[in-house]
């Protein structure tokens, strides 16, 4: 089953995407870890987005994609995956599409995460992450 979850900055997509892939047996696909990872590895896109990222700076959708692109082509055992963080627009939603299509995927499940925005202001502004090991905390 693949999945795409949906919500704010701060909503608890991270969470859920992660507790859903340990139950189910898929893969969480953070498009955030996608990146971190690429850089950490030093592939070629890792190094093209090394000084991007650290700029703080939105990555490409194009990038972003063919990072999507090879981790769904290459399932391996996956039963299948849950994407977290993309698409966050219409245009990205449609270019997503048109990946699913070559690599022979489909979208069974959307998850949208809804909360009142103070809700997310308040979990935004207790939010701390370990520079070393990047883990995520609250304060609350």
């Amino acid at each position: 089953m693949n999945f795409v979850i949906l919500g704010a900055p701060g909503s608890g997509k991270g969470t859920q995407a992660a507790r859903i892939a340990e139950t189910a047996n898929v893969r969480h696909v953070s498009t955030g870890d996608l990146l971190r990872d690429a850089v950490a590895n030093k592939t070629p896109i890792g190094k093209q987005v090394e000084s991007i990222m650290a700029a703080g700076k939105l990555v490409s959708d194009e990038i972003v994609l063919e990072l999507i692109r090879e981790v769904l082509a290459n399932r391996g055992e996956w039963s299948g995956w849950i994407l977290d963080g993309y698409p966050r627009n219409l245009s990205q939603a449609e270019a997503l599409e048109g990946v699913l299509k070559d690599v022979g995927a489909t979208v069974d499940k959307v998850i949208c995460i809804e909360l009142d925005p103070e809700v997310i202001v308040t979990r935004l502004s207790n939010r701390r992450s370990c520079g070393a090991c990047k883990a995520v905390y609250h304060l609350v």
